[in-house]
């Protein structure tokens, strides 16, 4: 697994910010791709989410994420869709191949990565969905894994 440094630019995102189990994460991605579409707005990349907490730390109503797709464009805010601008970020990052039930393992080598080599890690992980997962044999799925960062 190749663990890399870089810059993500700053964007703009419409996003749905979420409490409850994941199952509800194709909802919102169609809401939040749905919104972009219906207001003519240009789509500037894949959906991703934003982690706030783990399975591991509390029960699954108690999730809280975030789903969103960054694109260009003027729009207003509507219903659960919210919009904002994202400031130019280093993350380390990594591709992951395989089921999303196995990110978690990633996020965890990341983490050990950036504890090993100088990084600190200021936020929350992401995660950016590379391949479309209703076109997508399981063990075939690209996610992009990675956590904000700064050099210590």
């Amino acid at each position: 697994m190749e663990i890399k440094e870089k810059k993500l630019g700053k964007r703009q995102v419409a996003y749905i910010a979420y409490k409850g189990p994941y199952e509800e994460i194709p909802v919102l991605m169609g809401e939040v791709v749905g919104f972009i579409m219906a207001k003519g707005l240009q789509m500037m990349g894949p959906t991703y989410g934003i982690y706030f907490n783990s399975p591991q730390e509390v029960s699954v109503e108690e999730l809280k994420y975030e789903i969103g797709m960054p694109f260009e464009g003027e729009a207003e805010e509507e219903g659960r869709v919210k919009i904002k601008k994202v400031p130019e970020q280093l993350v380390l990052s990594s591709i992951h191949k395989g089921p999303y039930s196995e990110c978690g393992m990633v996020l965890g080598k990341i983490a050990q990565y950036a504890y090993k080599n100088g990084y600190e890690i200021i936020g929350p992980p992401m995660e950016i969905y590379l391949s479309d997962p209703n076109e997508t044999p399981e063990n075939e799925l690209l996610t992009e894994i990675s956590f904000p960062v700064m050099k210590k």
